[in-house]
């Protein structure tokens, strides 16, 4: 019993030191890319196909372009995802999600450390991005939402845990 309760704490100092102790150190998430290879206004655009808002940015290269992570962290979740294709979700300082989107190749796995700027796949345009050009979707989760934040629209609250990625890259 004693090895189970040390790996869990052991996972728990892990999580609190992604949240306290890591810095931010931020990078664009796609080799070579600007801020001129997105559109700063698409983040929480509406209406946005079934999902009604888009809740990041896309940023357009080539296929087979390296996909950095844009944050010191820990790989989560690695896999498809009927939307969003192939991902790749981290979490980085202060308990944020970095969700990279329509990948076209994963080059880590779950559990995993990052630095920023370390490949984490290649850019393409799996998932709902299919036949569209190649992209990543990028996003940013709080897992502790900003209440000044919500306001009267129908998806005001969704807003709280959302970042505007584009402002993240460019602080």
């Amino acid at each position: 019993m004693k090895k189970p309760f040390r790996y869990l704490c052991l996972g728990l100092l892990a999580v609190l030191a992604v949240g306290f102790v890591l810095p931010e150190r931020v990078k664009i998430p796609v080799a070579g890319a600007s801020a001129k290879d997105w559109n700063a206004r698409s983040f929480w655009f509406e209406p946005w196909g079934s999902s009604g808002v888009h809740k990041g940015i896309d940023i357009f290269g080539r296929t087979g372009t390296a996909v950095l992570s844009t944050t010191d962290g820990v790989v989560l979740f690695t896999g498809e995802l009927a939307k969003g294709g192939k991902v790749v979700l981290v979490l980085g300082p202060r308990w944020r999600l970095h969700y990279f989107a329509h990948l076209d190749a994963i080059n880590t796995h779950a559990l995993s450390p990052v630095a920023s700027g370390s490949r984490i796949g290649t850019l393409g345009a799996s998932g709902n991005a299919q036949g569209k050009p190649p992209h990543l979707h990028y996003s940013i989760v709080r897992l502790l939402p900003v209440p000044w934040q919500i306001d009267d629209s129908t998806q005001g609250y969704k807003k709280a845990f959302f970042m505007d990625p584009g402002s993240y890259l460019l602080d």
